[in-house]
């Protein structure tokens, strides 16, 4: 009898000890609340990634040349709640950054390869990047009930760190399938990278700060690319749309990257109005004619940003004043 109670206590810890060794390998462990998929097989789903980036609805510095505006290609990853991608409010990875900053995935997918390899992440996708602002790309992609989260990414090009994307989407619900989800994405700034524009040169954000979403009004420079301070809300740049396909028996590989046909046209927004901005006002210059009655001085100042889609025009560039004495010059 006390033999039987020893060998229950030993295998008893030895349990413990497993128990615990598996949840230190399985990674940090995301909230369950009730969202598991009880699904009882794989489902196949056609994932399209839509561009909606045009001069009409984001006239602001839009990029026309060097490079024109373009989507990089995307990068997909089905997985668990053990796994995550990246996360808005968290410090990017060394995979994100590479790939916010330079559209690299090496280390991305290489982290990804290793998460697949303790069963936190299922399978990973890529389409073939977009050379407009507005287009379309497209892969299948098979999901399984135990990796039904889908994570994915897009740099926009050209910018310092700036991609759209979404983290843990569930397309499981509870033990269904679900047949459609469409998703309007907005920017994110991956916090390595300090540009304001577009086209902003390479500057390392240094301490990296989080990753945040960009806004109408965040960051709070007129020099941001994004900044419309007349919109309480940008209007989506992209979108994504997942739609469930049914897959016949002899048909075991899904189909990647391929492009949708051009004839199918990008979702109209209303244009985006765009207010005119000049520069400070010059000194103002040497008196011109008699000081003491009749003489004018002139300042002038620039156009920073002309205006767009009937936004505020222009005001007066030159501006004229009387003559005060200690600013006088008298006319060759």
């Amino acid at each position: 009898m006390f033999s039987e109670h020893l060998t229950c206590g030993w295998l008893r810890q030895l349990l413990v000890v497993l128990v615990k060794l598996c949840l230190t390998c399985a990674g940090p462990l995301r909230p369950n609340n009730g969202t598991e998929c009880t699904a009882k097989t794989p489902a196949s789903y056609i994932l399209v990634f839509t561009g909606h980036w045009t001069p009409q609805a984001f006239p602001k510095q839009y990029p026309l040349f060097r490079p024109p505006a373009q989507w990089s290609k995307l990068i997909a990853v089905s997985h668990n709640r053990h796994f995550q991608l990246w996360e808005e409010g968290a410090p990017a990875s060394v995979g994100v950054q590479s790939f916010a900053e330079l559209g690299v995935t090496v280390e991305m997918m290489k982290t990804a390869k290793e998460a697949r390899k303790k069963r936190m992440v299922g399978a990973m996708y890529r389409t073939a990047g977009i050379p407009n602002g507005i287009g379309h790309s497209s892969t299948e992609m098979v999901v399984h009930p135990r990796n039904s989260l889908v994570s994915l990414m897009v740099k926009l090009i050209p910018s310092p760190d700036w991609f759209v994307g979404v983290d843990s989407l569930s397309l499981c619900d509870g033990n269904q399938w679900k047949q459609e989800v469409t998703v309007d994405l907005q920017p994110y700034d991956a916090g390595t990278d300090s540009g304001f524009t577009f086209s902003s040169p390479n500057f390392p954000t240094s301490p990296p700060e989080n990753i945040t979403k960009i806004t109408s009004q965040m960051p709070n420079h007129p020099a941001n690319s994004f900044y419309y301070p007349r919109l309480k809300e940008l209007p989506p740049i992209a979108s994504i749309k997942f739609t469930r396909q049914i897959r016949s028996p002899d048909r075991q590989a899904p189909i990647s990257n391929h492009i949708l046909p051009n004839s199918i046209s990008p979702q109209r927004f209303s244009a985006t109005p765009l207010d005119c901005e000049v520069s400070l006002w010059s000194s103002w210059g040497l008196c011109l004619g008699p000081c003491s009655r009749g003489g004018v001085r002139h300042r002038t100042r620039y156009i920073l940003l002309r205006p767009a889609n009937a936004g505020t025009p222009c005001p007066e560039l030159e501006e004229q004043a009387e003559c005060v004495p200690h600013s006088c010059m008298r006319r060759q």
